[in-house]
């Protein structure tokens, strides 16, 4: 990626506001108490959510669950929609280092490049 289209990039991110709500982590366990078969079953109505497009209900519920899989799923859903920050939040709860280096990768190059200018 050239340095002008990174330049683009987070002036338009920064420009529409599309840094999420919240993006600091709080918290990267699941709820503690929840026996296996709560987990399931949540897993299964959250996996029904986000097969329906009730995207953030299934990312809630992902969380509490601790479901790396789901977080996974919810990630690859925000990067298909250009939310790369939001990814980069549920890839980094689910600990999903495959997916969470290459935004860190582009995040660190747009940082770069204002510190270069």
């Amino acid at each position: 990626m050239s340095r002008k289209s990174l330049e683009e990039k987070f002036k338009k991110t920064v420009s529409e506001n599309q840094i999420p709500d919240g993006f600091i982590k709080v918290t990267d366990s699941p709820v503690q108490g929840l026996s296996s078969e709560q987990k399931v079953i949540l897993n299964r109505k959250a996996n029904i959510m986000f097969n329906n497009g009730n995207i953030e209900d299934a990312r809630r519920i992902f969380i509490t669950t601790g479901y790396s899989d789901g977080l996974t799923r919810v990630g690859d859903y925000y990067m298909n929609k250009n939310e790369s920050l939001k990814a980069l939040k549920v890839y980094y709860l689910a600990h999903n280092k495959r997916d969470t280096e290459p935004i860190l990768e582009d995040i660190a190059k747009i940082v770069s490049t204002l510190i270069n200018n």
